[in-house]
């Protein structure tokens, strides 16, 4: 392809189309990764145990696919990982003091 007349080249004009594919992309992950991490939390706040348990290796699952693909840090996804896990634990030592 030849330089448009507006002065743009086409491999700007690709490399934008690319921009907003990739875009759109990350914020369905991201927005995935949020939804998941809260509904954990809602089911730590409820304090239904089964449930959270249950949704945490889907949750979990989520971070290290985000991760691996540089959608965020690892070590971010790490942490995030370890901490909706610690209130599972102690929603489960909770529940076994009871």
């Amino acid at each position: 392809m030849a330089k448009l007349k507006t002065g743009r080249h086409t491999s700007a004009i690709k490399e934008h189309r690319k921009t907003l594919r990739r875009t759109s992309r990350n914020k369905v992950v991201k927005r995935t990764i949020r939804v998941l991490a809260k509904n954990v939390e809602k089911a730590v706040l409820s304090k239904d145990q089964n449930l959270a348990k249950k949704l945490l290796p889907e949750c979990f699952s989520a971070w290290d696919k985000a991760a691996k693909i540089g959608l965020i840090h690892s070590n971010a996804a790490s942490r995030k990982k370890a901490r909706l896990s610690l209130k599972v634990q102690q929603l489960s030592a909770q529940a076994a003091a009871v």
